[in-house]
């Protein structure tokens, strides 16, 4: 976690993993009553690990299909 916010600026961090990391708070305390606070805590950070490989899946393929290339023979 402190490489996490060593590592990325705060624009990166309030852009990119804040509404990861609100979506899968909201969803952990919504879904998960397993009754021990551990297994939340394993269980949100895993929710939040997944929800942001997705969106950096999304967000990869979006920005190779919408990268503009040269025209060839111009």
């Amino acid at each position: 976690m402190f490489q996490l916010f060593r590592n990325l600026s705060s624009t990166d961090l309030a852009v990119r993993q804040f509404p990861v990391f609100a979506l899968s708070f909201v969803l952990a305390s919504l879904f998960y009553k397993f009754g021990s606070f551990a297994l939340e805590a394993v269980a949100f950070l895993a929710t939040w690990f997944v929800l942001d490989a997705v969106v950096e899946g999304v967000r990869r393929v979006r920005d190779r299909r919408w990268k503009v290339r040269p025209q060839q023979g111009a």
